[in-house]
């Protein structure tokens, strides 16, 4: 497979297939909202995007990254997520670099989002569609963040069939600068076991795939042998 590895300002063109990494949180707070109910993912564009679309549809659930805002129902965090019932609910999310990466792709004819949670549905998922060319999208510091790298890159060498051995990637994104900052309390809307979280390999047996519906772009979780991938 030919897998490059991007960030969000390095994409100079729509790719065929793209995987859009953020492990630290956003794409792993999505898999918790799958687990724990949630029908479907509204990316947003803004924060005003996600207010206007909660004021059209006071059932749905809000998040953003950071502190606690009017209009939002709580923030990008998996260890306050996990314990929400959002059974049957639409989440609306939209976080610095996560939801920024998959609106940036919205035009692929497929498009993945991933952090190690649902790293081996994901790889499952690139396997089933037999995907010989893939973009993974590292959204984290300008593309630098080690914790999107670290992921991107074991997706891939599992996408081959690789017997990829996880505990170097997992060391990498333990050691990176948002597990620093997230453990040390620098950024905002975090609870303590939120990086504990992020490392959880192949914690949910889903990927999350998002498409184009009505005009917004809607992640839904897919199992690799469903179909829906």
């Amino acid at each position: 497979m030919d897998a490059r590895f991007l960030g969000i300002t390095d994409l100079v063109e729509t790719p065929s297939v793209a995987v859009v990494v953020d492990v630290m949180r956003a794409f792993t707070v999505a898999a918790w909202a799958f687990a724990q109910g949630a029908e479907k993912i509204v990316l947003a564009g803004s924060l005003d995007e996600a207010l206007v679309l909660k004021a059209r549809h006071p059932d749905w659930v809000a998040i953003k990254d950071g502190p606690s805002a009017p209009g939002f129902d709580t923030v990008n965090s998996p260890g306050l997520l996990r314990s929400l019932d959002l059974g049957g609910r639409t989440v609306v999310q939209k976080t610095t670099a996560g939801t920024v990466g998959a609106l940036a792709v919205r035009e692929a004819s497929l498009v993945l989002c991933a952090g190690f949670v649902v790293a081996e549905a994901t790889a499952g998922l690139l396997r089933a569609r037999g995907c010989d060319s893939v973009t993974f999208v590292v959204t984290g510091e300008d593309g630098q963040a080690d914790e999107d790298l670290a992921c991107a890159q074991y997706i891939a060498r599992r996408a081959t069939g690789d017997g990829t051995d996880p505990a170097e990637f997992l060391r990498r994104a333990g050691e990176s600068r948002a597990a620093y900052e997230l453990a040390q309390g620098v950024r905002q809307g975090v609870h303590p076991d939120d990086v504990a979280l992020c490392l959880e390999l192949d914690r949910f047996p889903f990927g999350m795939v998002a498409t184009s519906e009505d005009s917004l772009m809607v992640l839904r979780p897919a199992l690799p042998g469903d179909g829906r991938g």
